[in-house]
Order: C-alpha cells, then structure tokens, then sequence
C-alpha cells in the first residue's frame, strides 16, 4: 500500500468524527467554514511530501502562529528576556482565561501558548512600528514555507472587532508592566499574525523545519536556531494542545499545536512535519477529525516521542 493511499485510508476512518464538533463561530469570520473538510499534508525532512484531501485549501493559522511567533522573539531577544515576561509552566485554565494573571506572582503570562502569552511575546517582535514589526513576521512565515504568504484580512478585521477579551489582558498586563506600547497597535499585529492564511503544505514545511532543529532542507539554511526549535517543541508538547495537551501526549505524542481555525501542526523529530486542516472542533478548541488522523497515524508509525 503506498503512504498516499494509506493516509486516504486514515482520512476516511476520521473524517466521521467530525460531525461531533462544531466550527469556531465566536469569530464571525470562521463560521462560514464546512466543518466536513479534513486534509493532511506530511512533508518530510528529505523534502517529500504525502498528502490526502483537499491539501491546497487555505486556512487561518489563528493559536498556531503563537508557536512561529516565539521562535521570532526568542531570536531576537534571547531566552533571559523573553521569559522575564512570560512564563514555562502549562496551565488548566481556557486559552482565552485572564484568571492567572490576577493570582499568580509575579504577574506575568503562564506560558506563551495562552492568549496573554502570545499577546506578550508579539509584543516583543523587534521594530518601531507595528508594520515594520508585521513585515519582519510575514518575512520570517515566508521563509519558513518558502512561499510568499500573506494573511486574511477579513479574518484579522473580525477578530480585532470581537478582541474585548484580548484588550483586557492587555491593559492589564501593561499596568504590570508585562506589555509596553500601544494596546490597539499591538492588537492589530495580533490578529493579523492570527490571520496568516496557508495550506496544509506550507504548514507541514513549517513542521518539519521544526523537526529538522531548525534547518530548512529545501533552502539548505539554518531557519531557526537548534536551540529555539527545542524550546518550541516542548511547549508544544506541554502546552499545543490547550487544555487537552496531557491527553494528547499520552495518546499520539507527537509535539503539536492546534488553533480554532481546524489547523494543526506536527513535528515529529528527525522525520517529518504535518499539516492537518478540519475546522471542526472539540469542547476546547481541537480539531476533533485532526487529533482522531493524528492518533492513527502516530499508531502506525510509532511517532510518539515517548
């Protein structure tokens, strides 16, 4: 049996699951998506790629660019000041939750994959602007897939209009002096990373960079620093999968991080990255179909890390 009718069989046997969830619709934007769509891109470190689907259908990275975004900051400003303002440690609280910020000392961002965060790690993408500091991210996005990506703006425009939530943790985190700047500009920023539009390929490129400790094989570059694509790992493995993260680990084992658009994204070490769109979602924001294809694939080929 080839990989390409193998992963067709895995996307059937899923495919079903998805009818249990629903599509993001608190984003006005996102509501329209057809929650039967499910598509699977595995691009391996050797530059092959397997793929089952509709893989070419764009999508919003949304939580998925917390991950990218990190990798950015942590290059520019080194680990020391990065996690002077954002913490290491998983939380059980909603992506979305201000909760901790208000109990837990010192007042900062448990880890970056929570929305307040990923707010604070944008926060510290180096420029004087916030468009130099956009065009420095598409900048890095693109070269990560190798293509010239851009983002949805009406997904950014709908998601800034419904960021009420986002704002307050803002402002609260610039009144402990986690976030400095304008809150407006930095929401901008914000939504726009969260609106990068790819398809499955270009997401599994992105994986399989990060499974590569940073090397790009296509370009024959060091895209991201060995060190930095360890620290992504593990959150991903620790915090990727929002509150389903611990589930997921004992289950597939594969580093991961999902966003509410259906997207996930895979690094499997030393192997292959994966890029999987099935925008509807679990109770917590997961791709329901996504993490059912994972788990079978991680079966199949011992993926799992541990």
């Amino acid at each position: 049996m080839s990989s390409h009718t193998l992963l067709e069989e895995l996307v059937e046997i899923a495919r079903p699951f998805a009818s249990y969830g629903k599509v993001a619709n608190y984003i006005p934007a996102l509501s329209d998506q057809n929650p039967d769509d499910l598509a699977i891109c595995i691009y391996s470190i050797d530059n092959e790629s397997f793929y089952a689907g509709d893989h070419l259908k764009k999508f919003t990275l949304q939580s998925i660019s917390k991950v990218i975004a990190l990798a950015l900051v942590l290059m520019d400003n080194g680990e020391e000041e990065v996690f002077s303002k954002v913490g290491m440690e998983p939380t059980g609280d909603p992506f979305n939750s201000i909760a901790k910020l208000e109990t837990h000392k010192p007042s900062k961002p448990l880890n970056p994959m929570i929305n307040a965060g990923a707010l604070a790690v944008t926060n510290m993408i180096k420029g004087n602007t916030g468009m130099d500091k956009w065009e420095r991210l598409i900048e890095f996005i693109s070269h990560l897939t190798g293509e010239n990506v851009t983002y949805n703006e009406d997904v950014a425009y709908s998601e800034l209009q419904t960021a009420n939530l986002n704002r307050s943790l803002c402002y609260f985190m610039k009144q402990h002096g986690v976030i400095t700047g304008n809150v407006e500009d930095l929401l901008v920023l914000y939504t726009k990373q969260c609106a990068v539009e790819m398809n499955c390929v270009d997401l599994a490129k992105i994986g399989a960079v990060f499974a590569n400790d940073g090397w790009d094989a296509e370009s024959g570059k060091q895209l991201i620093s060995r060190d930095v694509a360890r620290i992504c790992k593990t959150f991903m493995v620790t915090c990727g999968m929002y509150n389903n993260s611990g589930e997921f680990a004992i289950k597939v084992g594969i580093p991961a991080k999902s966003g509410v658009s259906g997207g996930i994204m895979g690094s499997v070490p030393g192997r292959c990255g994966i890029g999987i769109f099935g925008p509807a979602l679990d109770e917590v924001g997961n791709s329901l179909a996504g993490v059912k294809l994972l788990e079978g694939l991680s079966a199949k080929y011992s993926w799992s890390i541990f």
